[in-house]
């Protein structure tokens, strides 16, 4: 979701090939080739090289666009964000999120309310970072940070942490929402990715 938004928002053209991890597709050889790590997403460039990881995907579409600044230390904000996207919110609500949403968090509880608790003080920290009515996460300009965390950030209640309750989140995430060629086209788990009873 977060290489679409930004490379419409950038105009870039792609194709979406859907790779299906729950069919263990992530884990053939042509897949293993393109991300040792067997994740998804990878980005294919004409030339055939590979980017895997969507903070890097995000990064190199963005390069030489308003959603990347050239200042040193604006960018070091928007990498600031975007591991902090990736340590906290990722690592927790998006695991939660997957637990709840297929069916898997009665079997594991003591881990989902872990990770919703963490989730809860990682929404915290996102919104003490917003507090000073900053219109986006690095200041005045909608970078990529904005999009990396809004992905996992704009869902956070299907783990059981609503994003909205902490103070400013709300007004930030219709501002991401608001911005020009913005969709969010967050596709729900398949059938077959739900626990079997």
């Amino acid at each position: 979701m977060k290489a679409r938004i930004a490379m419409r928002q950038l105009g870039v053209p792609y194709e979406a090939v859907t790779v299906d991890l729950f069919k263990r597709e992530t884990r053939t050889p042509e897949h293993m080739a393109r991300n040792p790590d067997g994740r998804v997403p990878v980005l294919e460039l004409d030339s055939g090289e590979t980017i895997p990881e969507s903070g890097a995907i995000l990064l190199y579409v963005a390069e030489g666009t308003p959603l990347l600044p050239d200042d040193r230390l604006a960018r070091a904000a928007v990498h600031q964000w975007m591991f902090f996207e990736q340590n906290q919110i990722e690592s927790s609500l998006a695991v939660a999120r997957f637990l709840v949403l297929t069916g898997r968090d009665e079997k594991y509880r003591a881990v989902t309310d872990s990770l919703v608790a963490r989730g809860h003080g990682a929404l915290s920290s996102l919104a003490r970072g917003l507090a000073d009515d900053r219109p986006f996460v690095c200041g005045d300009d909608y970078t990529v940070a904005d999009i990396a965390l809004y992905a996992y950030v704009h869902c956070a209640h299907e783990a059981g942490a609503d994003a909205r309750e902490h103070g400013t989140i709300g007004a930030w995430l219709d501002r991401v929402e608001a911005t020009p060629g913005f969709e969010n086209d967050l596709a729900p788990f398949p059938s077959h990715a739900m626990a079997s009873s």
